[in-house]
């Protein structure tokens, strides 16, 4: 018969109850007193907001578009480091505006992935950058219960990348108009530039012949 002594060695009482006791010495910040339906109430601390605003040009007979500037302004509490924080906008922004204009995902009838890489679809480059970039936070607030009154931006911008999506969609509204071509228009993201070039119609795009319903097997499938 042998025993075996285990021996454990803890640098701190509050470890050592943490242990014993599993209690979690974490913080959670995502308790919210919110009604999202009616907008009314108190989201969790470290609820983030943020406001974008992008300005773009389209080449009617390309597709293509180009970035001309936008605007962010973003709630980030009393920021403790605030090249940290820009960049990370940044960075989520430009995430966020190849999701909405550029990365598109092509599935074949059997649900497989065309799509699976960048070398099969298009990801934001340095051209797709703004030429004007301009990121400012909200004047801080020190009446917060989050750490430092500071807040987590992770990658929240992100969404704001559709500023660029509905300033296209504004764009391609007003050469339509500019044609002639009056009534609502539906465009689905990502709005890529092959989207762009169809919904801004001539005669070169009434002179593609059109597919009818039922007469071939599509090779992939929106979604």
């Amino acid at each position: 018969m042998s025993t075996h002594l285990v021996c454990r060695t803890y640098k701190s009482s509050s470890a050592l109850i943490t242990t014993l006791l599993k209690h979690s010495l974490s913080s959670r910040g995502y308790e919210s007193n919110m009604n999202w339906e009616t907008g009314e109430g108190h989201p969790f601390e470290y609820f983030v907001y943020g406001a974008a605003c992008s300005e773009v040009e389209i080449d009617c007979l390309t597709g293509a578009h180009k970035n001309i500037r936008t605007d962010i302004v973003m709630d980030v509490g009393c920021s403790i480091n605030p090249a940290l924080d820009i960049g990370q906008i940044e960075g989520a922004f430009i995430q966020g505006m190849g999701l909405y204009t550029i990365e598109e995902l092509n599935y074949s009838p059997q649900g497989v992935l065309y799509t699976r890489g960048p070398d099969q679809y298009k990801i934001p480059t340095i051209c797709d950058i703004p030429t004007e970039f301009h990121v400012s936070f909200l004047p801080p607030s020190q009446d917060s219960n989050t750490l430092y009154s500071s807040k987590g931006l992770g990658e929240s911008g992100i969404f704001l990348g559709c500023s660029v999506f509905f300033a296209i969609h504004d764009a391609v509204s007003a050469a339509r108009q500019e044609r002639g071509l009056r009534g609502p228009l539906k465009l689905n993201s990502p709005l890529t530039p092959e989207k762009i070039r169809m919904a801004c119609e001539d005669k070169f795009t009434k002179m593609i012949p059109r597919d009818k319903p039922g007469s071939c097997v599509p090779w992939n499938i929106p979604i």
